[in-house]
């Protein structure tokens, strides 16, 4: 599943192209993905401005100057590819000439300006609402959600006092959305190793300062990610259809029985199971 720095890239990447320009033809392929579509999308999508793209967690949403918002969620193999309508265009040296259409191509959005923009789903877990832009944030799949952990919101003093006397893991308590929005499991277990907190430690047990101090380590390993297009393990591929390579700089997730990394550790990554999630970790770094 694409956690915030995967959804950031896409954001960050479609931004050019859908920010300030109008959509001119939206083509809805199928009656649903894992939800049905809203009723009349196509239409309600047509002719509508983006005037602005953000994220919120895992979710992409674009306001639109008709008092709507798109909620666009990349599900586990969704991508939002651009494309454009030919070698004149201005966008042409950027991304790629117009594909034929794929098997998988299940909404296209036709941009002013030339670009096209396909989500491409193959296991259809992704999806696509539409909703009231002055009330967006109290859409089921948002209403509950913590604090964006790039924002001001979450700091020390908020972190500690939010794991105050919980009796969860760190690693899960760290992966509750309503805690933190966006974090994922590749980035918590990274984080832990950064920070030398054991994926097994309660979170109550953190002592405030060092529940503050997890915040910039946090962002650090985030900000690393998005500078690097994400991690493409699988299916996530930035806008122009290329990997992210953050996979290259993991020095925890996925290395079950490889030597840490840490200079003269001589402790091996252990890989544990935690409510349904493999955490990886060094014992010997991480207490």
């Amino acid at each position: 599943m694409p956690e915030l720095p995967e959804v950031e890239t896409v954001r960050r990447g479609l931004a050019p192209v859908m920010e300030g320009a109008r959509i001119t033809a939206a083509d809805i392929r199928r009656p649903d993905l894992r939800w049905p579509f809203p009723a009349d999308m196509a239409a309600r999508l047509t002719g509508a401005r983006v005037e602005r793209l953000r994220r919120r967690s895992k979710y992409i949403l674009a306001d639109l100057d008709t008092g709507e918002t798109l909620l666009i969620h990349l599900g586990m193999s969704g991508r939002m590819l651009i494309s454009t309508r030919g070698a004149d265009q201005p966008l042409a040296a950027f991304f790629h000439a117009l594909p034929a259409p794929a098997k998988h191509d299940h909404v296209v959005l036709d941009m002013e300006g030339g670009a096209r923009i396909t989500f491409n789903d193959a296991r259809r877990f992704g999806a696509m609402d539409l909703m009231a832009t002055d009330s967006a944030e109290a859409h089921p799949l948002l209403a509950s959600l913590g604090p964006e952990p790039l924002g001001n919101r979450f700091d020390g003093p908020y972190l500690a006092a939010a794991l105050k006397g919980r009796r969860t893991p760190i690693k899960s308590a760290l992966l509750d959305q309503r805690i933190v929005a966006g974090l994922g499991n590749i980035y918590v277990c990274e984080t832990l190793y950064r920070a030398g907190i054991s994926p097994k430690r309660h979170a109550g047990r953190l002592a405030a300062p060092r529940a503050a101090a997890l915040v910039p380590i946090i962002r650090d390993v985030l900000n690393d990610a998005i500078a690097a297009g994400g991690s493409s393990l699988r299916d996530h591929r930035q806008t122009s259809g290329e990997l992210g390579y953050f996979q290259h700089s993991f020095q925890v997730y996925g290395r079950e029985e490889m030597p840490c990394a840490t200079p003269g550790c001589r402790s091996r990554i252990r890989r544990i199971v935690q409510s349904g999630r493999s955490s990886f970790y060094c014992p010997g770094c991480q207490r």
